[in-house]
């Protein structure tokens, strides 16, 4: 049995970088961060031929090993620290077959390096259809590599794949060409100074601003320092390395590769007339948004019946079949409800995750980006920001992490800022369940009024984090430019694979990442409402039964009048009533109260603190839906949760800051208190006040 294997998968955007990573580790895969820093790190395992175990790393999209951005750095960085336990054994460089020569560039820099290095050549099955044929014999003794010509979408050339990766130290580690030659002196001297150390490692040192982690930091400043020529001077060097890189990779291309043009067919421009346009395309993009959002309504609502009725039944039949006690209640009214608060909205947090793969996946996603630039730059952000405000949909945190790619610091600060305004799937159960119980089930032209109002408060939080972007970029007094260039991938069929472990690992990351929190929440919330201190806790039972001695109760209505009244002078009644008075005018009661507390750990703890509430000391078999229908307002007298309530709950989530990890995150972006304290107190304040303008005005 052979030892593991590292293999880093290394490529431009937009190459098909993740179908090949899909296509090699399949469901045996994680995504976490790298230590100290906020870019993701995607690694999984392969098995290859002959039993051997490949550790498949994907790294962030590059361009070139001239970085520019903190994901570029993170390739570098690997590459050249051989101290590193993830320094790949091979090198893997996956090239889209339609942009052969603009990916060739980072090839042969990697070649440089002396690593074994595979050529990946995807999208195979395009090249009839664009009129490509390549000469993979010419091409791989030139490269001095082996080429795996493959397609992800049909599954062709996978096994070949593996097989070269298996057989990683058969690849030649010469370069492609001769660098040096751009400055035959400077690089002589470098290379007389540094006698130990590869020429073009000593290169990129200089050159880039590098972090080598274990590598000996003495060895590396001396490199650094080796100045014999003036900044302005080493980046006319680059830019000679550059030119001389493309002109290798032509002179190979002329003959390795032949694209007849009367072959292509392309209906891309015609698309993107249509997309882009600067009426039709956001018609577009906003039919998309409207048949987005009543399907999440349409399509979970049968699967979301089920699991709240199999929650409530499984609460039910803990009481029923384990003996009484602390444990019982506590798996009953603590831990089955609360995780039942989550486990629910499953099916619409899969739904919303399926629509945004296939959007990215087919290539639109990158024509909204080009499209809204035009609307982002009127209020000082930039188009790369609506990046990050769309991938707000699915979690504020990788959103804020996804700023990382605007240059100017400026607009970066903006969109850190504005970004949790931006609705997050965390939200979404918050919304769901407090529509379904205050806006009508009618439909308006065909569309629901509920998802309407879904629809709507996207667009709300969209419109006021732009609003607010616009007077953060008249207050802020600090000067920068930045110009905005995006790729515009080919349009493609989403693959299912690709879609299915997107949508599989964000719902897993969802669920298991708001279920500890839940659990945890859960267990606490369920020890203070199921304890008190004092007479009036401990004596429920004597007070209740005296104080409606004259009315003749049925012994079920005296149980749940002692159950409310334990309940409300427990540890969580007494904390509930303190913070009432503040947030009564909003139409909420103590209940509301604390749940809107807890969920600042994650929004979507809000439906199974309450659920977890309304459960202790109730032992009716009660779907989540039922019993918050079922919550009367003490003051006011008719059911809790109103139309004023509601909407100015629905607004108030709306606007305030989301969680607390979104404010660490910021803290971690931008490096100071400042800011994050700075947002959480704007937003709470004008949540609020939002809220109590619509209670007050709807009631």
């Amino acid at each position: 049995m052979s030892k593991q294997i590292n293999v880093a998968l290394i490529g431009n955007p937009n190459t098909g970088k993740t179908s090949v990573f899909n296509a090699l580790t399949g469901l045996n895969q994680k995504v976490g961060n790298y230590p100290g820093i906020t870019v993701e790190k995607k690694e999984g395992i392969c098995k290859l031929p002959r039993g051997v175990k490949a550790h498949i790393i994907d790294l962030p999209g590059t361009y070139s090993l001239n970085a520019s951005s903190l994901d570029e750095n993170v390739v570098i960085e690997l590459l050249l620290n051989k101290n590193d336990k993830d320094f790949p054994d091979i090198a893997v460089v996956v090239s889209d077959v339609e942009n052969l020569k603009r990916n060739l560039l980072l090839f042969t820099q990697i070649k440089d390096l002396e690593i074994p290095t595979l050529l990946v050549i995807n999208m195979s099955d395009r090249m009839n259809y664009k009129g490509i044929s390549l000469n993979i014999d010419y091409l791989e003794e030139h490269l001095q590599t082996k080429i795996a010509l493959i397609s992800t979408r049909k599954n062709e050339g996978i096994g070949r794949l593996k097989d070269l990766i298996a057989n990683f130290k058969d690849l030649p580690i010469t370069p492609c060409l001769n660098a040096s030659e751009i400055d035959q002196d400077y690089f002589d001297n470098l290379r007389k100074a540094f006698p130990n150390q590869l020429l073009y490692k000593l290169w990129l040192v200089i050159t880039q601003d590098v972090n080598f982690g274990k590598t000996d930091r003495k060895e590396i400043d001396a490199v650094a320092n080796f100045k014999t020529k003036s900044k302005g001077d080493l980046k006319r060097l680059q830019q000679k390395e550059t030119i001389k890189r493309y002109q290798f990779i032509n002179n190979v291309l002329k003959k390795g590769q032949t694209i007849d043009v009367s072959q292509a067919k392309d209906l891309r421009t015609k698309l993107d007339r249509i997309l882009t346009h600067k009426v039709w395309g956001y018609a577009i993009f906003f039919v998309i948004l409207l048949t987005l959002f009543q399907a999440i309504y349409d399509w979970s609502s049968v699967p979301m019946d089920f699991i709240d009725n199999v929650f409530a039944s499984l609460s039910e039949w803990a009481k029923d079949m384990l003996p009484n006690g602390a444990f019982t209640n506590l798996l009953a009214e603590g831990i089955i409800p609360g995780l039942g608060g989550i486990v629910i909205f499953i099916p619409q947090i899969a739904f919303l995750f399926l629509f945004i793969a296939i959007l990215e996946e087919s290539g639109y996603m990158s024509r909204v980006v080009f499209l809204m630039d035009r609307v982002m730059r009127r209020f000082g952000l930039s188009g790369k920001s609506v990046v990050p405000l769309i991938s707000g949909t699915a979690c504020a945190i990788p959103a804020v992490m996804a700023t990382r790619n605007i240059e100017s610091w400026k607009e970066r600060l903006i969109t850190i800022l504005v970004t949790p305004f931006t609705t997050c799937s965390a939200r979404l159960p918050v919304y769901l369940i407090i529509i379904s119980l205050v806006i009508p089930e009618g439909r308006f032209l065909g569309l629901g009024y509920q998802a309407l109002t879904l629809m709507l408060l996207y667009l709300i939080g969209f419109g006021v984090a732009v609003i607010s972007a616009y007077i953060l970029n008249k207050i802020l007094k600090i000067k920068s430019k930045t110009f905005f260039v995006v790729e515009m991938p080919n349009y493609k069929l989403p693959l299912f694979k690709n879609v299915a472990l997107t949508v599989i690992e964000k719902t897993k990351s969802f669920i298991f990442g708001a279920g500890k929190i839940i659990l945890a929440i859960s267990i606490i919330l369920w020890f203070l409402a199921s304890y008190g201190p004092g007479e009036q806790f401990h004596n429920a039972e004597n007070i209740v039964k005296a104080e409606y001695i004259t009315q003749n109760l049925t012994e079920e209505d005296l149980q749940q009048k002692i159950a409310s009244h334990k309940l409300e002078y427990s540890f969580i009644g007494i904390t509930g009533r303190a913070i009432e008075p503040v947030i009564r005018p909003l139409g909420y009661d103590w209940k509301i109260g604390i749940a809107i507390i807890s969920s600042f750990a994650a929004r979507e703890v809000f439906v199974g603190t309450l659920a977890t509430i309304y459960s202790v000391g109730s032992d009716d078999e009660e779907t989540i839906k039922n019993r918050m229908a079922g919550e009367v307002n003490l003051v006011l007298g008719g059911p809790l949760f109103t139309f004023a309530s509601g909407i100015s709950l629905l607004l108030f989530y709306a606007f305030a800051m989301q969680c607390m990890s979104t404010l660490a995150i910021v803290k971690r972006e931008t490096n100071s208190w400042k800011w994050p304290l700075l947002q959480l107190v704007i937003m709470t304040v004008f949540a609020y006040i939002v809220a109590l303008l619509a209670f007050q005005f709807l009631k």
